[in-house]
């Protein structure tokens, strides 16, 4: 048995309900053979990849009615993947990514939870060139810019600015996060280096967030 605890909730998504296994709050940890440490993720930070957070949830609606027919798509930073799980069920063809070494365990759990194919999965860091993945027609995250430099090296992934999912109702780049985006050209993003129009101006988001204004980090 896994040495932490999990509970499973019920969110819909674009009319769509998915049984999704989370940690059951912030204060699990379980990293015996140290591969969360080696990949950078302190302990205070380990349990983060699985909560649900408003962001991502915001990146799941929003993903329930965008056109992703024919289209590659990414996902950075999944953690449980919500999403993924969702442009999986339209049948996009989506490969989602992050580096905590049970992001992959949980993703492939949540689909098997929902009746869907396993989703290609990569561990990925930003600041490791040469992923090997190829190019992308789009390129999603949420809740990804929260600690100096994140906006660097989100720029280096060729992620459009307005395409990142911030933490709160809002979903977009702070002014400076955006110049930083803008400033770093596309190299393993978006073929021909086009950026479609953010999210939010497709469509508001339905799922918006009631409580107080959030930090911009999840420690």
């Amino acid at each position: 048995m896994p040495d932490y605890q999990t509970r499973i909730q019920t969110l819909t998504f674009g009319g769509m309900d998915f049984r999704i296994r989370s940690l059951l709050d912030r204060q699990q940890y379980a990293d015996p053979d140290g591969h969360a440490e080696r990949a950078g993720i302190p302990p205070a930070h380990w349990s983060l990849f699985g909560q649900i957070w408003p962001a991502g949830r915001l990146l799941a609606e929003a993903m329930a009615s965008h056109a992703g027919d024919g289209k590659r798509i990414r996902e950075l930073g999944c953690g449980l993947g919500l999403a993924s799980l969702v442009l999986q069920r339209r049948g996009a063809d989506i490969v989602a990514s992050d580096v905590h070494p049970l992001a992959e365990t949980f993703l492939a759990y949540n689909a098997a939870l929902n009746g869907l194919p396993a989703l290609a999965y990569r561990t990925l860091r930003w600041d490791a060139p040469g992923n090997g993945l190829g190019r992308f027609d789009l390129i999603i995250a949420s809740d990804v810019l929260y600690e100096r430099g994140h906006a660097s090296l989100a720029g280096g992934t060729g992620v459009p600015a307005g395409h990142l999912a911030g933490r709160g109702a809002a979903g977009r780049p702070r002014p400076r996060q955006q110049q930083r985006l803008q400033s770093r050209p596309a190299r393993a993003g978006l073929r021909g280096g086009r950026a479609a129009p953010p999210l939010g101006r497709e469509r508001r988001p339905a799922v918006p967030w009631q409580g107080d204004p959030l930090p911009a980090w999840r420690g």
